[in-house]
């Protein structure tokens, strides 16, 4: 896998049993590259608000969403194919090794192998939450820690058998009568285009002929975001890519992604972040 991404997966010492592996929270840019086959399922969640397409290529077909938190992707051993994901990301991963999952699911199978089904950016916030706790718990030192992350380890098994593979499967709700993908990706590439603007929900509406409160609705169905929510994550990636230039100060950023003060830009990047703007470049 680190052979085809920007930067390698951050995949903690620790072995944990049948070989089992996990990576703390990690990011990569934007892929568009075959993925070589792998002698372990991998299991992975996505962080913070940006929504990205991905596309999932293989002998079986194309399949097709956008990443959003409380979703997973599963790539069954063995399985090859083509990615194309049109921006960064934040994930953490999990490297399942087959006889930790089929040790895991004797109780569910009665002794049946089980085969997991290949997910993209499905919905799962079961597995997800247990991919977020253990991403926090990987690499922590004692026994204690230890314990906790091999039986969380045993539910995403067990989460994984019931809705995931041969033995039962999650469905995916019918689509609702939000914006269809094109609507989406109009009005998101204009919030990236005028981030140093104001931008107001009759301006986003009026791009695609839509009524405030139509919009706002069908913009929240769409992507489980509403647009004021969605244009701040899209500020605060900005922001965090700019302040990596040490040649700006933070007036300039703040003004640069719509914010007319530094104490208006700082308010909004310390609820969004977790850190003033200044905590996060000193973290670089």
């Amino acid at each position: 896998m680190a052979q085809v991404l920007d930067h390698a997966p951050v995949v903690v010492e620790e072995v944990l049993a049948c070989d089992t592996r996990l990576t703390r929270r990690w990011a990569h840019g934007e892929l568009h590259d075959n993925l070589p086959p792998l002698d372990t399922h991998v299991v992975l969640t996505f962080y913070g608000h940006a929504s990205r397409d991905i596309v999932w290529r293989t002998d079986q077909g194309r399949v097709a969403s956008r990443t959003k938190s409380g979703a997973i992707t599963v790539i069954p051993r063995g399985q090859e194919g083509r990615w194309d994901i049109d921006g960064s990301l934040e994930v953490s991963h999990v490297y399942l090794p087959d006889t930790r999952l089929q040790a895991a699911s004797d109780q569910l199978a009665r002794g049946q192998k089980v085969e997991l089904l290949g997910r993209v950016a499905f919905e799962d916030q079961i597995s997800a939450r247990l991919l977020e706790m253990l991403s926090h718990e990987a690499g922590v030192q004692g026994n204690s820690s230890r314990l906790f992350v091999e039986q969380a380890v045993d539910l995403l098994c067990t989460q994984l058998v019931r809705g995931h593979s041969s033995l039962g499967a999650l469905t995916i709700d019918m689509p609702r009568r939000g914006l269809a993908d094109w609507q989406v990706r109009k009005v998101t590439a204009y919030m990236r285009e005028h981030l140093d603007e104001e931008i107001g929900l009759d301006e986003l509406a009026g791009l695609l002929s839509l009524s405030r409160f139509h919009f706002g609705t069908a913009f929240r169905l769409a992507t489980g975001r509403t647009p004021h929510d969605w244009l701040v994550a899209e500020r605060m990636e900005r922001a965090q890519n700019l302040l990596r230039d040490p040649l700006l100060n933070v007036t300039e950023i703040a003004l640069s992604v719509g914010y007319q003060t530094p104490s208006s830009f700082t308010a909004a990047f310390r609820r969004a972040v977790g850190l003033t703007p200044s905590d996060f470049r000193r973290r670089l």
